[in-house]
């Protein structure tokens, strides 16, 4: 009985002992020459708790540990530093991360070699310990009071902190890097680096340390930027210095909102990024990286790859399939494409046919390639089949013959009518075509349905043209345009008595073609060209055709009569959906963002594929139509060519709609395709809210909708919010915030910094990621001649103070009269 009752006691005596011995305790900020790490045991930063030091997997399926910092304040596990990255632990319990001779190792167990060390000449003091900082810097001292002997930051992976720095020493002549992890799941080095030229100042980004693809542009010390990256002028998260002394050069940088959490990545996408941390949305917000597109990543495809901008990124050419299926699944594409049947001249004997060449037309060429100059393409076709290292063949006039005797790297096609697209032969085994018999029985088949179709086509068309014949007498065709007499125009509108809109061209009316066809007519007002001229014009803009355009039936011109037939869109135009009370005629979110998509598609082409760019000019609510499906058409286009450079009443209309006006109008200097992007952006802001932009509210006061919908985007906060009433919240809220930012990004007053529409097409699909937009500097509202709405005022070192009223849906900022200034809209 004595026993049992002292039993307890040694235990607890055991217990006591134990707690004094040295041990690691969870949360410490250091390891020393007493307490190292294993297992799950992890030390954190102080006196924030920024970042935590440990041990972790890439993802729950690899069986690779390493040791890391990641942020401890950040949900999602975002890791920015690894000592081991090229030598992973397979056993997490058995490691042991501790001070031995004055250095930090990383060892397999007490008496194993070391995975991982610091690399210094052994130290033999007792006072050494390694730190974490709060900056997420891993320090190494001997003693409080002496600089580091070792830093993390020294020696970066794949991110750059705040405080950190990329720097080029002078006395080893060599560069720090920040490389790539190999793939989301492997934090070895990856094939891309960025690194600073010392000599240059400039930083650039290289493929396997052999193959510049991007540059930032020298170091542009009197305006704090880098020359090839304009958009650094409205930087307002950052403050960026450089530093040259006898031993090093190099940038730093701080963030000056210390509560934000921003980094820099080398990603495995082989672009530099900016990220900031969105605590609300619980996610990282990309905020700029370059190169702007993914196919401007050198080889990102690999060999044999093909490359897109469309996700995925990454295809193999006909006749090739992934080398590693299993690296394309983790985003990596380096490994490229191997052919799937070896090519003839590759095997032994005879009796095989002959390989041949698979046609790639609109490619952006590979690199690499060899001129053979003064031969013709069959020439060019018969050298690199008799030479069994040619792997393709290219031929125009201009350049020759071009072939590749090595692997095809940077593969791209682009879109049918791109100027710079070219042709590429691709030699394959002859397996990889269809046999004789095959293609003759195809031929049999394609030759009979052609000759079906040609017959049928010939029928129809003479029943056209019959029936035209029957209909009228007066009607004649020029080029694709049907060339009415005024006489049928009015008699199919009922003398023009269903009137369907107004704007600063003309009034249109509602008409049917004897055909039962039903047709929009515009009357055009005040026009003063000649009959030539105005034929010439009308004929060019009945060539553009795309889904996203309205399209152009027809025309009259007699005399002054001038008028343009159109396609009746039976839905309507735009702004009877958004700004009328008829729920019947409500647009829900789905439909809203595909009409911000065909729209943006529409003034795509008209700005960047059309043979003359054309600026509309005209870009509101009003000028979007909408077909039985709810497909937008831009409506209007090629008119203010006709109008010629008098757009005195395209002013007066967008005026009289309020706030579509580019600043540029105002200045007065030359007008580009930026200004329809603007008021693209600002058309946006309407399609979002379901009202004018700009509305007068009960109690008076002006609402400006796109400050408001700014300071949401800025906060990240309660985004729907910003949501036409109507949808009740029912929205996508990754959509929303997206098209809150394109918009935003759209009204810059710098129209340099205004995306192009081919860019916004390219946001809105999805293919390029979007970085947080600036606040325009200064887009002020001119109300009633009178009263004036602030947007944002920001200094040139940093956000000035604001004094900003909320109230029923309105946020304005409060300002003097001397702070109006001449881009004031009205």
């Amino acid at each position: 009985m004595k026993d049992n009752k002292k039993l307890p006691l040694k235990f607890y005596f055991l217990y006591i002992c134990s707690t004094l011995l040295p041990s690691f305790s969870y949360g410490v900020d250091r390891i020393t020459q007493n307490n190292s790490i294993s297992g799950d045991q992890t030390i954190i930063s102080q006196p924030d708790g920024n970042f935590e030091l440990g041990i972790f997997s890439p993802s729950g399926e690899s069986p690779n540990f390493y040791i890391g910092i990641w942020y401890k304040k950040v949900s999602l596990q975002t890791v920015v530093w690894v000592a081991n990255r090229e030598t992973p632990i397979l056993n997490k319990h058995s490691f042991e991360l501790k001070i031995l001779n004055g250095n930090l190792i990383l060892t397999n167990g007490s008496n194993s070699p070391s995975i991982w060390s610091t690399k210094l000449n052994p130290i033999s003091s007792k006072s050494v310990q390694a730190v974490l900082l709060d900056s997420g810097n891993l320090v190494l001292m001997d003693g409080t009071d002496k600089p580091p002997i070792w830093q993390s930051f020294d020696h970066p992976t794949n991110t750059w902190l705040s405080g950190g720095k990329l720097s080029f020493d002078k006395k080893s002549n060599k560069p720090q890097k920040l490389t790539s992890w190999k793939n989301l799941d492997d934090p070895a080095p990856g094939l891309f680096s960025i690194e600073l030229k010392a000599k240059t100042k400039e930083y650039v980004i290289m493929w396997n340390n052999t193959q510049q693809y991007w540059t930032s542009g020298p170091w542009n010390s009197e305006d704090q930027i880098f020359s090839l990256v304009p958009e650094m002028r409205l930087n307002y998260i950052y403050n960026f210095s450089y530093v040259d002394d006898e031993n090093e050069s190099y940038f730093t940088y701080s963030v000056r909102d210390r509560s934000l959490i921003s980094r820099f990545v080398m990603d495995t996408s082989g672009q530099v990024r900016q990220l900031t941390w969105l605590e609300n949305s619980k996610e990282w917000n990309l905020f700029w990286t370059n190169p702007k597109q993914q196919c401007q990543v050198y080889a990102y495809c690999g060999a044999y790859g093909s490359c897109n901008q469309n996700m995925p990124y990454c295809d193999c050419l006909k006749g090739f399939k992934p080398m590693s299926q299993d690296d394309w699944g983790l985003n990596d594409y380096s490994s490229g494409c191997v052919r799937k049947t070896r090519l003839q001249c590759e095997k032994s004997g005879s009796g095989e046919k002959e390989d041949g060449f698979y046609e790639y037309p609109n490619s952006v060429l590979p690199q690499n390639e060899h001129t053979l100059s003064g031969i013709s393409i069959e020439e060019c076709e018969s050298a690199c089949l008799k030479n069994c290292s040619c792997n393709a063949y290219a031929y125009d006039s201009s350049n020759g013959c071009s072939v590749w005797f090595e692997d095809l790297l940077n593969f791209q096609q682009v879109s049918d009518g791109d100027s710079s697209g070219k042709t590429l032969y691709l030699r394959l085994a002859a397996s990889e075509f269809p046999n004789k018999s095959d293609k003759k029985l195809v031929i049999g088949v394609v030759g009979s349905v052609i000759a079906i179709s040609v017959l049928l086509g010939l029928g129809f068309w003479v029943f056209r043209k019959i029936k035209r014949r029957a209909t009228s007498s007066t009607k004649t065709v020029e080029g694709s345009l049907i060339s009415f007499s005024y006489k049928d125009l009015q008699t199919a509108t009922k003398n023009f008595s269903n009137k369907l809109g107004e704007g600063g061209f003309g009034s249109v009316f509602k008409g049917t073609l004897p055909d039962s066809s039903v047709i929009a007519v515009k009357k055009l007002e005040s026009f003063s060209q000649g009959e030539k001229q105005f034929r010439s014009e009308v004929s060019t803009i009945g060539t553009i055709q795309h889904v996203n355009l309205v399209h152009l039936r027809g025309f009259c011109s007699e005399g002054t009569k001038k008028l343009l037939v159109y396609d009746y869109m039976p839905n309507g135009s735009l702004d009877t959906h958004l700004f009328h009370d008829d729920i019947s005629k409500h647009l829900d979110w789905n439909k809203r963002y595909q009409i911000a998509l065909g729209t943006a598609r529409g003034l795509c082409y008209l700005h960047e594929k059309c043979r003359d760019c054309i600026i509309h000019c005209d870009i509101k609510p009003e000028n979007i139509l909408l077909d039985a499906d709810f497909c937008p058409k831009v409506a209007d286009f090629g008119l203010a060519k006709l109008v010629g450079r008098d757009f005195s009443r395209v002013l007066t209309t967008m005026r009289g709609t309020r706030g579509y006006l580019a600043p540029e109008w105002i200045s007065g200097v030359p007008i580009t395709v930026k200004a329809d992007v603007f008021s693209f952006g600002m058309m946006l802001f309407e399609l979002i809210s379901g009202h004018r932009n700009t509305e007068q509210s009960p109690d008076g006061k002006l609402k400006f909708f796109p400050t408001w919908a700014a300071s949401k985007v800025a906060k990240a906060t309660e985004i729907l919010s910003v949501l036409d009433p109507r949808l009740e919240g029912n929205g996508d809220e990754q959509e929303v915030m997206k098209l809150c930012k394109i918009a935003c990004w759209c009204i810059q007053d710098n129209e340099t910094q205004r995306p192009s529409m081919g860019q916004v097409v390219q946001i809105l699909e999805g293919v390029l990621d979007l970085n947080m937009p600036p606040m325009p500097r200064s887009l002020q509202v001119f109300v009633d001649g009178q009263e004036s709405i602030q947007f944002y005022t920001e200094s040139s070192s940093s956000q000035s103070s604001q004094t900003h009223i909320y109230s029923n849906s309105s946020f304005t900022t409060k300002t003097s009269s001397s702070d109006l200034s001449n881009k004031s809209l009205g």
